[in-house]
């Protein structure tokens, strides 16, 4: 069965307005392109580079594998009360964008798991290498210092006040961004956004960004970009691993214009805060079926605790499914029963569980067993492709997932070819089967 893992990287094209318009009148169509909403293409991260489908789910999960890491010791830093706030600064996608005015492009991770949106600023004290030029403020003249007494600088983790409002933001590998906040002018496409509060780093450091020269922020929180953009829906539309055609990402309105012909396919599950880590997008699974058994798992395994730790998140930036170790063994041992295949344990492609396929047959025949997540209000079956990868030139065939020992994760190869809805006046998440490439 010829399946196909998720790890993207966004691009999108940016533009300014004609210039000849009179500020009013630009200032009304930002306004009403920013609530018309606008889409941004994504693209693979690897999608460049002359690697087999198990290679890049190789390097998707040696990524995502960091990345769980990162995200349990955010969670027991905050349930152990730590001064020092820590986020997850890493994801599968990076986000092209301009900045200022004029405006400069520059590649940032999108990361769904924090908030604040930052990049690399002149004069650096300590900057890591970019592929594109720093930022400098002082070329732009839509660059304002951020006061101490701005809401995003009442919202930020750690903050000073001397020369404006200055931050300081730590990730879970010891990087970090400090500088001066700041408001700039963003574009997305033709659409530009003014006063867009970000953090303008003059001493980062670590190499969890080296990929892009900043970070974009969509969590929950007042300083992502949802939030400022304060149209309180976003989706992502994303295709197949080895497939060349492009993903979305949909801002606003546009974030659920498909939504609304087809509401008898749509699933919809509440959206679940954790008060602790509030950037987080926690769903509520309540079990799991492997082709038509529900397996006996308790239902408090996936229960987010008064403490903050385990519970379930669902995020773009981790490749595969992650789910609490007992709860997986009874998964693999139930696929094991079903799936009339001999089991491979040679560790050839790094996930836990692979079958040989039979040498008369391609990936693509093999029939698997059905796979159902029991969300709150919402039962969402997978495409078989959604969770079993396969390569017929190395005889396997794999589950997609993989056991964690702290937080569940609902990772992206399972939310592929379907739209994802966050709706955060609603606090729900909706899922719709989507040919994302028709978007």
């Amino acid at each position: 069965m010829a399946s196909f893992i998720l790890v993207l990287v966004f691009a999108v094209c940016f533009s300014t307005v004609s210039p000849v318009l009179s500020t009013s009148r630009r200032a009304l169509e930002q306004e009403e392109n920013v609530k018309n909403g606008f889409k941004v293409t994504l693209k693979h991260v690897d999608s460049t580079k002359n690697l087999t489908l198990f290679e890049r789910l190789e390097r998707g999960m040696k990524r995502g594998q960091h990345r769980l890491k990162k995200l349990n010791a955010m969670v027991l830093a905050g349930s152990d009360d730590v001064k020092v706030p820590i986020h997850p600064g890493s994801g599968e996608f990076l986000m092209q964008l301009s900045i200022g005015t004029p405006p400069e492009t520059y590649n940032a991770i999108l990361d769904t798991g924090s908030d604040l949106i930052w990049t690399q600023c002149k004069p650096c004290t300590e900057c890591f290498d970019q592929s594109t030029p720093i930022f400098d403020p002082k070329k732009s003249s839509s660059f304002s210092k951020l006061s101490c007494s701005h809401s995003l600088c009442q919202a930020l983790p750690q903050s000073t006040c001397s020369d404006g409002c200055e931050y300081l933001y730590t990730y879970g590998d010891y990087s970090s961004t400090q500088g001066l906040m700041a408001t700039e002018t963003f574009t997305f496409g033709e659409v530009s956004v003014p006063n867009i509060g970000f953090g303008c780093g003059d001493d980062n450091e670590g190499d969890g960004f080296t990929q892009g020269a900043g970070l974009v922020g969509l969590g929950r929180g007042p300083l992502s970009l949802v939030s400022q953009l304060k149209e309180p829906k976003f989706s992502y539309c994303l295709t197949s691993i080895d497939d060349t055609k492009t993903s979305s990402l949909l801002m606003g309105s546009l974030a659920s214009s498909s939504l609304s012909s087809s509401s008898s396919e749509i699933k919809t599950t509440p959206l679940i805060k954790n008060s602790l880590q509030p950037s987080f997008y926690y769903l509520s699974l309540e079990g799991i079926s492997v082709g038509g058994t529900r397996l006996p798992i308790k239902q408090s395994t996936f229960a987010l605790q008064d403490d903050g730790t385990g519970g379930l998140i669902i995020d773009s930036g981790t490749t595969i499914t992650y789910i609490e170790k007992s709860a997986f063994d009874t998964l693999k041992k139930e696929f094991i029963s079903q799936t009339k295949l001999s089991v491979d344990d040679s560790g050839s492609t790094g996930l836990d569980l692979c079958f040989h396929l039979p040498s008369s047959d391609d990936s693509k025949q093999v029939e698997v067993p059905k796979l159902v997540f029991h969300f709150d209000g919402a039962d969402l079956e997978l495409p078989s492709e959604n969770y079993m990868v396969g390569d017929s030139s190395m005889g396997v065939v794999c589950l997609a997932m993989g056991s964690s020992s702290g937080m569940s994760i609902f990772g992206n190869v399972q939310q592929q070819n379907m739209l994802v809805l966050h709706d955060l006046d609603k606090q729900t998440i909706s899922f719709l089967p989507t040919q994302c490439d028709q978007l």
